[in-house]
């Protein structure tokens, strides 16, 4: 049997860290190990046309699958694009390998072509970021970076020179068993009785419920009757909580809508369930605040705790649901129950009301329609900016959906790479990128790796030629929108210059027929939807504390839009409340 290189050795750990692909674009110190893999049938090269695509392809795979996912990049501008989907990938807490592949080892800090340090490059964008510089480190350092992306949930970075890429591995290394799933965490029982304690003590308790609320949703339901409490929502948390939950009060933050943000300020008690919410103005000052988290250095950055629970969401709540005393006292979740469906109520007529007939078209109706027709089982993938605001409002979640997005690090741009990594994970599944014209154009070359391994994620376009959020954010801190505008193109047209699927929408009318057919089409498909840019409706009242981004200081609201499916969910709530 031939002797192995160090590139041999590197992909066949990856296979056997369950890796099946690995996203990049080639480059001389990065060939060794492409050519690695185009000699190993266990893993495929996916050839992107730009490397930050390849990260948050990486990124989304991960996401889907909860396993190890993989992204490479030649030596300096090759692996440097990588940064921003790595930055992704870490906050959304994806397991995630990159490869950074480096100048040759003799020439590292003598200012050679394409030189860049990535054992510092990357460093606050992962757990693990070390250099191979010596053949004699493999295997070690690569089932080190393995077990620190599966194990602490996020990115590692492996950098690695080109010369010792080719070198013959060690003989007689040593090679372990990886680590490839992730264990529960479970708090003591002094913490669970102290939790115990709070709980029964509290006569109003809130849950609010975050991406770490995955695979809890029968234990968070459980816990919710048996307290009696509503329950909230972030953004991430939504598709995990939201379906077949009849204590729903909504959501809070900036795109929040319902009655969360009064659920969370009237209780005795706030418990946070899995969710780094960041954004601290919506978060009570004045009542007490137990938070539930798998990562200890998430306890407590964002609000003052009486009580840090390190552990998992599901196994904290199994000890502690059969401890807590049954409350009987319904009043205040029927109180919030009712809030929410009236706060429903009232913003979902704006939309509603000649929806059909406006044009530009409203891209609630389009969100709304796209809803409706998807599959039950459909990915969808998120632009940040009004991407987000239609996909928090209008996707109805079912536990079998997924939403994903740049939720945390809030990028542009990262709804169609990530709809190439989520299809590649399942070619039969239906995936659906929710793209804005700015996100969509930023890395627009990569609808052509779309066409180029005829991936069929259908691409849903919502084109106002704006950075509308960008322009909200302006308007909100009371400055005139300034280079917002988008001079674009017919993108259909493209679309079918390119060898897809292409049609461009104009009209209300057209809208349900345009998607029907794109969704048929066997491979890629973009919706060009020309949408009204002056969707949003601003509340008469507004700070001059309000600062740009996604943070807020004085005012709890900013958007005031339609809710989608969601109202008809609360008044199916309402229901439920006994009637004295």
């Amino acid at each position: 049997m031939a002797k192995q290189n160090v590139s041999e050795q590197f992909v066949d750990i990856l296979v056997r860290a369950g890796v099946k692909r690995l996203y990049g674009v080639v480059g001389d110190s990065l060939n060794p190990v492409v050519d690695a893999i185009r000699r190993n049938a266990a893993i495929e090269w996916i050839q992107v046309r730009h490397e930050e695509t390849a990260a948050f392809a990486a990124g989304a795979e991960a996401q889907i699958t909860g396993t190890l996912a993989a992204c490479a990049g030649s030596c300096g501008p090759g692996n440097l694009h990588l940064i921003n989907g790595l930055y992704d990938a870490h906050r959304s807490m994806a397991p995630v390998l990159a490869l950074a592949s480096h100048i040759p080892s003799s020439e590292i800090g003598l200012g050679y072509f394409q030189e860049t340090h990535p054992e510092l490059l990357f460093q606050e964008c992962s757990h693990y970021n070390e250099m191979i510089s010596n053949p004699q480190q493999m295997p070690r350092l690569l089932q080190s970076a393995v077990q620190h992306a599966i194990g602490r949930g996020g990115v590692s970075v492996v950098s690695m020179p080109g010369d010792i890429a080719s070198q013959p591995a060690p003989e007689k290394s040593i090679e372990h068993a990886l680590v490839t799933a992730r264990p529960t965490v479970r708090p003591g029982d002094e913490e669970i009785e102290k939790l115990r304690r709070m709980v029964d003590e509290a006569k109003r308790v809130t849950l609010f419920c975050g991406s770490g609320t995955a695979g809890a949703h029968a234990e968070v339901m459980e816990f919710a009757e048996r307290v009696k409490a509503p329950v909230g929502h972030a953004l991430r948390g939504k598709e995990w909580i939201q379906y077949d939950n009849p204590y729903d009060v909504g959501m809070s933050g900036l795109l929040g809508y319902g009655a969360a943000y009064e659920a969370t300020n009237e209780c005795d008690l706030l418990i946070l369930l899995g969710t780094d919410f960041p954004y601290n103005a919506f978060l009570p000052t004045d009542v007490k605040i137990v938070q539930v988290d798998v990562r200890p250095e998430n306890l407590g950055r964002r609000s003052k705790l009486d009580l840090a629970i390190w552990g998992d969401v599901r196994e904290t709540l199994r000890c502690l649901t059969p401890q807590v005393k049954a409350k009987t006292d319904r009043k205040f979740l029927d109180r919030m129950l009712k809030k929410h469906a009236d706060a429903l109520e009232g913003v979902v007529k704006a939309y509603t009301r000649k929806v059909e007939k406006h044009i530009p078209i409203h891209p609630e109706y389009v969100a709304s329609v796209l809803d409706d027709l998807a599959d039950d089982d459909a990915v969808f993938t998120v632009d940040t900016g009004m991407c987000n605001v239609w996909a928090a409002r209008y996707l109805t979640p079912n536990g079998r959906r997924r939403v994903i997005g740049s939720f945390s690090h809030g990028s542009m741009a990262n709804a169609l790479p990530q709809a190439i990594g989520a299809q590649f994970v399942d070619r039969s599944r239906q995936v659906v990128s929710m793209s804005g014209d700015g996100g969509f154009t930023m890395l627009m070359g990569d609808f052509l790796t779309l066409v180029q391994y005829n991936l069929p994620v259908k691409v849903v376009l919502f084109n106002n030629s704006s950075l509308s959020m960008v322009e909200l954010e302006m308007l909100v801190a009371g400055l005139p929108s300034f280079g917002t505008t988008n001079k674009n193109p017919d993108f259909a047209a493209i679309a079918r210059a390119a060898g897809a699927y292409g049609v461009r929408v104009e009209k209300p009318k057209q809208l349900e027929g345009a998607l029907k057919d794109a969704f048929k089409h066997k491979g890629p498909a973009l919706v060009d939807v020309v949408t009204d840019p002056n969707a949003l409706s601003i509340p008469p009242k507004i700070s001059a504390e309000m600062v740009t981004g996604f943070a807020l200081s004085a005012s709890k609201i900013v958007l005031d839009g339609g809710v989608g499916r969601m109202l008809q969910m609360a008044r199916s709530n309402l229901r439920n409340v006994p009637r004295p």
